[in-house]
């Protein structure tokens, strides 16, 4: 019963920190382009994004690379998925980042979970 109470209170954190610091001036040019773009479009009642690319910086193709933006892991839950597959989802979100991950210094890595709300829904029961 803790688990899932403390859980809940670091996913609110963690989102209400996001707010915060996309209100501040932005050192995450590339974090705030993926919020603002998936935003718009998708309209989610959750949006979570990490930037794992310090997790990756020492690899060989990262070698060089003044960005400190390249590895992303989007949590995003939205009613535009209903009747889609993961696929599709993904394919959706891939076209709205297209020149993010076309750019040089851009994202090499997006890793994606996409949901429906009673998928997201289904999957906090089950955590419980």
């Amino acid at each position: 019963m803790l688990q899932k109470h403390v859980r809940a209170w670091t996913s609110r954190a963690t989102r209400q920190l996001s707010i915060m610091a996309s209100s501040v001036t932005s050192n995450t040019p590339m974090e705030d382009a993926i919020r603002a773009k998936i935003t718009e479009a998708l309209k989610p009642s959750t949006l979570e994004i990490f930037n794992d690319s310090h997790k990756h910086a020492h690899h060989q193709p990262m070698v060089g690379s003044t960005s400190k933006e390249t590895h992303f892991r989007l949590v995003i839950t939205s009613e535009a998925f209903r009747s889609k597959m993961q696929p599709a989802r993904h394919r959706i979100i891939y076209q709205l980042l297209e020149s993010e991950m076309a750019q040089e210094g851009g994202i090499h890595a997006l890793q994606l979970r996409t949901m429906t709300p009673e998928e997201e829904q289904r999957r906090k029961e089950q955590a419980k």
